[in-house]
């Protein structure tokens, strides 16, 4: 029988309704685009993107130049732009501002052909620590209130090149789903004293049903009121509000957690495409006593419709709990892994 769960931290909820649908191993992915003829993330082709803003590479290197592991740059196609004044103004009863923020593409690696999860751990962990200087340079910028790192892997999610890269986008005001995450942990403290994602790390380390891994700083999980098939978080097992918090030792362990759940994920789905986003708190520094930094993990399995735009409701046909007991039987060290055929299901 189909279940409504509550999100504890945004009141959101959602339907669990696996008769809807297959169990875990019936996805089935799009199939990959071909290599591109003409990559501009690709060594040699640096000067098809802007200047770079960082850079690792080797020291023998110039800037905008082949020798790098990882590069940082404008977007080409910004939906916000650094330069400018942030005018707020009326339009009748509407309100505007200009598009100022930033928006920058991370080039995670030289390799057209490699995913996040084919890298080695030091490479995620580059990647992980690019992300807070980006963050820590930006933040002082008076006119930015909320920097949103993301990354979407594959077509259906989003991705308009293969070769593997990330994003950040800082904006002039707070998003409307950090927003609602932030009124549901202050609203949560308030009435509990206590921090709720820290009350749901205790209460998944309790159940265990729905955890996939516990990397004894983080805690990779398939949420309660899970929005999405294979919907997965990882959450600090400490409190912390900022992503700015972690120490230089949490990175590594934080590479690991990521190797070791998108290679799972990948295994399991057949390469199925995602988004990934940090949620972390503002530029202001406030809410630290009951917000809590995590990733979000999103397969891209089934489509949102009519019912989901109308109602604000997700339907999930895969359990949390199906999700996280499939996945931890995984063996990521597999020369050779089962195959997936069944497909999905197109739901009305």
């Amino acid at each position: 029988m189909p279940q409504l769960r509550k999100d504890s931290v945004t009141g959101r909820w959602v339907i669990i309704s696996t008769d809807r649908s297959r169990r875990p191993s019936s996805f089935e992915s799009v199939p990959k685009p071909g290599p591109a003829r003409l990559c501009p993330f690709c060594p040699g082709h640096e000067d098809n993107t802007p200047p770079e803003i960082l850079a690792y590479r080797k020291s023998d290197t110039e800037p905008n130049k082949p020798g790098w592991s990882l590069r940082v740059f404008p977007n080409k196609y910004p939906a916000l732009v650094v330069e400018g004044e942030l005018i707020r103004e009326p339009h009748g009863l509407y309100d505007m501002m200009q598009g100022v923020g930033a928006h920058e593409v991370i080039v995670e690696t030289p390799d057209h052909a490699c995913d996040m999860a084919q890298m080695n751990e030091n490479t995620i962990r580059d990647v992980l620590w690019v992300y807070r200087e980006r963050m820590m340079d930006l933040e002082r910028d008076r006119r930015l209130k909320y920097i949103l790192i993301f990354k979407n892997h594959g077509a259906a999610a989003g991705a308009s090149l293969e070769h593997a890269h990330s994003q950040l986008i800082a904006t002039p005001i707070i998003p409307k789903k950090v927003l609602e995450e932030i009124d549901g942990s202050r609203k949560y403290f308030e009435f509990k004293e206590r921090c709720v994602f820290c009350d749901i790390v205790r209460q998944e380390l309790i159940d265990k049903e729905r955890i996939v891994n516990d990397y004894d700083s983080f805690i990779a999980i398939e949420p309660f009121a899970s929005r999405f098939p294979f919907e997965t978080w990882i959450l600090p097992k400490t409190h912390q509000s900022s992503y700015l918090e972690m120490s230089e030792s949490d990175f590594t362990v934080l590479a690991h957690a990521f190797k070791d759940i998108l290679l799972r994920l990948k295994i399991a789905l057949n390469d199925a495409p995602f988004n990934y986003v940090l949620h972390t708190r503002p530029v202001s520094k406030d809410h630290h006593e009951y917000y809590h930094w995590h990733f979000e993990i999103m397969p891209k399995l089934t489509k949102v419709a009519g019912f989901e735009w109308g109602s604000g409701f997700y339907i999930n046909p895969t359990s949390p709990e199906e999700a996280a007991a499939y996945l931890r039987s995984i063996d990521i060290n597999a020369q050779v892994q089962p195959e997936i055929t069944v497909t999905v299901k197109e739901e009305n």
